[in-house]
């Protein structure tokens, strides 16, 4: 079994309510367990700013399926939750990351682990920590290291799930 951490985003519809079905359905995945949830965080959109602000958490799993099987599998709870892509960094029901899996490092055209903006996005960076708080990132090191360089950025954590 792998252990892989997806990180979850939305802010159309009813955000906190396609987390949590996300999260069920992360479980739900064959030959995956869902292991543990971070708590949701609210943080302004990263693209333009002319859209509402996001609600995000990370997952923790256990799983058989290999990165690209996951990855698949993530799109396919996409779309089951109507994801367009209209727009780079624009608005969506729902999002989900594939940021780690053990501690491969890989990059293919579909795919890229550790995600490329793992250390660099406070929305992303809390909740991993906030679940795996010793976490290594392959090729980069201990995450909290990080975290002093997104002191910046806005984010919340919300106190009811």
């Amino acid at each position: 079994m792998a252990t892989a951490y997806i990180g979850l985003g939305s802010n159309l519809g009813h955000p906190r309510q396609h987390i949590k079905d996300a999260l069920a359905e992360l479980g739900a995945l064959d030959q995956t367990t869902l292991l543990t949830a971070s708590s949701l965080y609210c943080s302004p959109p990263m693209g333009p700013a002319d859209q509402p602000d996001y609600i995000n958490a990370v997952a923790q799993i256990a799983t058989t399926l290999q990165p690209q099987q996951l990855l698949e599998a993530l799109q396919g709870i996409e779309q089951a939750h109507h994801r367009k892509r209209k727009r780079h960094w624009g608005e969506r029901t729902l999002d989900l990351d594939l940021l780690l899996y053990d501690d491969l490092e890989m990059l293919t055209p579909q795919l890229q682990i550790p995600h490329p903006g793992i250390i660099q996005r406070a929305f992303v960076l809390l909740p991993l920590l906030e679940i795996a708080p010793q976490i290594v990132i392959p090729g980069k090191g201990a995450a909290l290291g990080y975290l002093s360089n997104l002191k910046d950025q806005e984010i919340v954590k919300l106190e009811d799930h």
